[in-house]
């Protein structure tokens, strides 16, 4: 690999402070791969953000993100200003140091640190698709951010709500556990959800899930058919069941065979729409980052973003 201007963006937070502890041994790794770099730790939330767009205004040319799902994400959106890539150029390689790291599975990325490494430096740059998403933000205006992985409604966006208190209370954020947490008290929430124009039949939904990617929640395969480059969401929908309903079947999303249950659907398109129709609060979460609420306009661009990884 030729030497490329390369910036790497650390959420030292990312793995439960994990990341931090592991610096050193991180940095003497990408040492041994990559001559030269930049480095910078984020400090507070969507800081990444603004690193990846300085850094790729700068002349980057390789932008590598140490941490998980979210950290990924948000130096994503970075390589926007606007609607647009800066920088067609510019690559993103990702380097996992997360709690949840399921982006990497659908790009077939090794979570050992030194195998990780070696896609970002020999791996080609791919060109995947991104999703981008309109929706209503907690202080209720409307905003706009862009995704690589999944992004869903429902019951999901509560369950990262949960994760993400815990964290910050500093205490154990398992995924499942508040998962189950946020069964025990969900209503299923009456919602219209539309896909490339036509409309679907309005319905109780626990969980609908705009996947661009196959896995998330740390391992659920929640569409595994899913192609990060083929230009469509694979969206599913899993309508509205009880808590003992779900503990009978839920398990098997992390097997990828939950897609034969009668409760639940999995439909293509470009563009979805989703709004509740009754009182109280849908929330949206996007690559593991619980950001608003619906309603929510999905769209897909194809083969728009430049990343490192094997499909």
């Amino acid at each position: 690999m030729k030497r490329l201007k390369t910036q790497v963006i650390v959420n030292p937070e990312s793995n439960q402070g994990r990341t931090r502890k592991r610096w050193k041994d991180i940095k003497e790794a990408i040492k041994t791969f990559i001559h030269e770099f930049r480095y910078e730790f984020t400090e507070k939330p969507l800081q990444a953000i603004d690193i990846a767009r300085d850094a790729i205004k700068a002349g980057s040319e390789l932008i590598i993100g140490v941490g998980g799902d979210g950290t990924m994400n948000e130096i994503a959106n970075g390589f926007f200003e606007g609607r647009k890539i800066i920088n067609p150029a510019t690559t993103l390689g990702v380097l996992p140091s997360g709690t949840g790291c399921d982006l990497t599975k659908s790009l077939n990325i090794p979570s050992g640190l030194k195998d990780a490494l070696k896609v970002i430096t020999q791996a080609s740059s791919l060109l995947i698709d991104v999703g981008r998403v309109t929706f209503k933000n907690h202080a209720g205006e409307e905003s706009e951010r862009f995704f690589l992985n999944v992004a869903d409604f429902g019951v999901g966006g509560e369950v990262v709500k949960r994760v993400n208190q815990r964290r910050m209370e500093r205490k154990a954020s398992s995924y499942v556990r508040c998962l189950v947490s946020a069964m025990v008290h969900y209503k299923s929430r009456r919602i219209r959800i539309r896909v490339d124009g036509k409309d679907l039949p309005d319905a109780e939904y626990l969980v609908g899930a705009v996947a661009n990617g196959r896995i998330f929640g740390k391992g659920m395969k929640v569409a595994p058919g899913a192609k990060l480059d083929d230009g469509l969401f694979d969206l599913v929908l899993v309508k509205g069941m009880r808590f003992l309903e779900f503990c009978r079947h839920g398990w098997k999303i992390f097997l990828g065979t939950h897609l034969s249950h009668p409760k639940i659907s999995l439909i293509r398109g470009k563009r979805i729409e989703a709004l509740t129709l009754e009182e109280g609060e849908v929330l949206l979460e996007l690559d593991g980052e619980q950001l608003g609420l619906l309603p929510a306009t999905f769209e897909i661009l194809p083969r728009h973003f430049p990343i490192k990884g094997y499909v």
